[in-house]
């Protein structure tokens, strides 16, 4: 069993920046799981903005609405996953939801309880 927990978000003007943070915990070493964030806005499906591949993380994939804007990282040792939003555009307000993705699952694992952005002058 893992437990995700994300913080980091809030209310940020357009062009602004926000660091989302996922801390997991659990007996599970972080670092088999592929880490991921996922958001979901009002009246849409929830759609994945990134993910990073377990181990060394070698390997990120991102959304084309926020490539070049966003970077996912991680720290295996601190058990956490960070994703750097820059440059933020209205469309990018929605719940952000971390996830873990175990090395046999095509879907995510387990779900953090989600952490609000919002993007507004």
């Amino acid at each position: 069993q893992v437990h995700l927990v994300e913080s980091g978000g809030g209310l940020v003007q357009p062009g602004g920046s926000l660091r989302l943070s996922c801390q997991a915990s659990g007996k599970i070493p972080f670092r088999v799981f592929t880490a991921g964030w996922y958001r979901q806005a009002p009246g849409k499906e929830r759609e994945l903005v990134a993910e990073i591949s377990a181990g060394d993380g070698d390997s990120t994939t991102y959304a084309d609405s926020v490539k070049g804007r966003f970077t996912l990282s991680r720290d295996n040792a601190m058990y956490r996953a960070y994703l750097e939003m820059n440059n933020v555009k209205p469309e990018d307000t929605a719940v952000y939801y971390c996830s873990a993705r175990g090395p046999l699952s095509s879907r995510p694992d387990y779900w953090g309880q989600g952490t609000q952005v919002t993007v507004s002058s």
